[in-house]
C-alpha cells in the first residue's frame, strides 16, 4: 500500500512527536523508527524530516542539543517539550475522532 503524500505530510507532526515522547532522538534514528512502525511503507528522507524538525522546534514543540554518539561523534538530538506533550494529546485526539469517524462510516470491519 502506497500512502498518498498529503497523509505522510498529515501524519508527520505527531508521528515525530510520539517518537519523541517515548524519549530523545536523533535524525536518522527517528527515520528508522517511522520505517520500522510502517513496515516499510513510510520512507523518510533527510531531505522531508528535517524541515519538519526545524517547524517544531520554531513552533517550541521540541528541543535539540549536542550529544555525543556511542562512536564519540557529535550528533544533533531532539526532545519533547511541555507544549510539545499538549499538542501530541491533542492530536492524538484529533486523529482517534477520525478514525472513530470513518470506522461508523465504513464499519470496523473495513478500516
Amino acid at each position: 500500500m502506497d500512502l498518498p503524500k498529503d497523509m505522510v505530510a498529515a501524519s508527520s507532526t505527531p508521528l515525530v512527536l510520539a517518537i519523541l515522547n517515548k524519549g530523545d532522538s536523533y535524525g536518522y534514528d527517528i527515520i528508522a523508527q517511522v520505517k520500522t512502525l510502517s513496515c516499510g511503507e513510510m520512507q523518510w528522507a533527510d531531505g522531508m524530516l528535517y524541515p519538519i524538525m526545524h517547524r517544531l522546534e520554531k513552533k517550541a514543540l521540541i528541543q535539540s542539543y549536542w550529544g555525543q554518539s556511542s562512536n564519540g561523534r557529535k550528533r544533533k538530538y531532539y526532545q519533547i517539550t511541555a507544549l510539545g506533550q499538549s499538542e501530541l494529546m491533542s492530536l492524538t485526539n484529533k486523529w482517534r475522532k477520525l478514525n472513530e469517524m470513518l470506522q461508523s462510516l465504513v464499519g470496523e470491519e473495513h478500516v
